[in-house]
């Protein structure tokens, strides 16, 4: 059974979402500090993490690095603030999506379910793929650059093998949508993809500088530019 772990300090949401969850077969700890929420993924194995970002005791940011720095365990953040900064923020750090407040309950399984495929699949393929510096072992969900290796949340790596599956088409921000999460994009937020994209740029021409992976299509979507081959 898939284990999560609910950080929440909202009782009544708390108790709402763990409940609908628990009706999805998911098996579900809950907790309302980052304290308790730390003391149990030292002791209990989960599948994904639903993390409220604003806590008692501090911000589920500082949280979400400490399990990064062990662990490439699924985090879904749960905000108020669903502005690009904030955003961008609970993404930089590792996050794996977000949801604001206040969602409903099936959108936040199909995002938990959605989350899930992507970090399975990423485990499951073996290959290797190489296009202009870049390197990506996706059965050890490596991602190199001129051999040093860089990290990715796991939505920014579905959304760059996503690109590297069609180098030099023209994909659409429906059709990206539809690749990360699944859904045809209907639970995604208007900025999102842009945030992703945004991102995912800045990290790869961090070391390989000048070198334009990703060309915006105005008013269409994107396109990968450099020759792609499988290793």
């Amino acid at each position: 059974m898939t284990k999560l772990l609910l950080v929440e300090d909202d009782k009544d949401l708390s108790y709402v979402t763990a409940y609908a969850l628990k009706k999805e077969n998911f098996s579900v700890d809950t907790v309302d500090c980052l304290k308790e929420a730390e003391e149990l993924v030292e002791k209990e194995a989960y599948d994904l993490i639903i993390l409220d970002v604003i806590l008692p005791d501090g911000l589920g940011y500082e949280f979400c690095k400490k399990v990064r720095a062990k662990s490439d365990m699924p985090i879904i953040f749960l905000t108020c603030c669903d502005d690009e900064v904030n955003v961008v923020i609970g993404l930089d750090i590792g996050g794996d999506d977000y949801i604001s407040k206040p969602y409903r309950v099936k959108e936040l399984i199909s995002r938990i379910n959605s989350v899930l495929r992507r970090n399975r699949q990423a485990v499951n393929k073996e290959e290797v793929i190489s296009s202009g510096d870049i390197k990506v072992f996706t059965a050890q969900y490596k991602v190199l650059i001129k051999d040093k290796e860089i990290v990715l949340t796991t939505t920014e790596y579905k959304l760059l093998l996503t690109f590297l599956s069609a180098p030099h088409q023209v994909l659409t921000r429906a059709l990206l949508l539809e690749k990360i999460w699944d859904l045809e994009g209907n639970f995604v937020e208007d900025n999102t993809l842009s945030v992703y994209i945004k991102k995912l740029r800045l990290k790869l021409n961090e070391i390989s500088e000048n070198l334009d992976y990703i060309t915006t299509i105005r008013g269409v979507g994107y396109k990968w530019n450099k020759d792609v081959v499988k290793l």
